[in-house]
């Protein structure tokens, strides 16, 4: 079977498990159980990730993967976590790590998605605004693209979607959100290694709203 690694923050831990099941077939599937955080983190771990598949570096066949959402918050306004040329820095290595250490992998990336900005209560101490992920997310495409790899663009997927689609300020992590981005990372990972998917009953997986009253 072939063997896929997913890797990234939080928007990640909402589809993990979905395209996990719609690829068991094909595919072993493997995601740490945290959360990836940023682009310095996702280089320091790495390679630890990839030891924890058991799949070893060479034998993996694709991976998809994402770093920003962390990157480019604000706290207590004094500017993104990681500036925007440290965050290209970091973004160039971690490409360069999955070169040396995957080096027959097909690597996807995803673009960070876009926030409810109206949706962060308290704006001067914790927040993030589209037109920094969408920074971001520029500067991390144009490093992806010089090192071959394709790129998912989960924000533009997202973009237009109605507020109902997020479950919070930042994640989607909603039934019809849900589907929408596991068929496109599904659809990104098969296409790459020629493989195929089953469908996923995400209604099994989400409970009705009218079902949960009193609960």
């Amino acid at each position: 079977m072939k063997k896929v690694i997913l890797i990234g923050d939080s928007i990640r831990q909402g589809y993990d498990k979905f395209v996990k099941m719609a690829l068991e077939d094909s595919a072993e599937v493997y995601y740490p159980q945290e959360n990836c955080r940023f682009s310095q983190y996702v280089l320091r771990n790495f390679n630890e990730w990839v030891g924890q598949s058991k799949f070893g570096g060479a034998n993996v066949d694709c991976i998809h993967w994402n770093a920003g959402l962390w990157d480019c918050l604000t706290m207590y306004e004094d500017g993104c976590l990681t500036p925007i040329d440290v965050y290209e820095q970091f973004m160039e290595r971690v490409c360069k790590r999955i070169k040396l250490i995957c080096p027959n992998a097909k690597v996807i990336f995803a673009t960070s998605t876009p926030v409810n900005e109206a949706g962060y209560k308290s704006p001067s101490t914790f927040m993030r605004y589209n037109a920094d992920i969408e920074k971001y997310n520029a500067v991390a495409v144009e490093i992806i693209k010089k090192y071959g790899f394709e790129v998912n663009d989960l924000y533009t997927l997202l973009a237009d979607k109605p507020l109902s689609y997020h479950s919070d300020m930042t994640h989607f992590y909603t039934r019809e959100a849900a589907e929408l981005i596991t068929n496109a990372v599904v659809e990104k990972i098969c296409s790459a290694i020629n493989i195929s998917s089953s469908p996923v009953d995400f209604d099994a997986h989400f409970v009705k709203k009218e079902d949960a009253i009193g609960i």
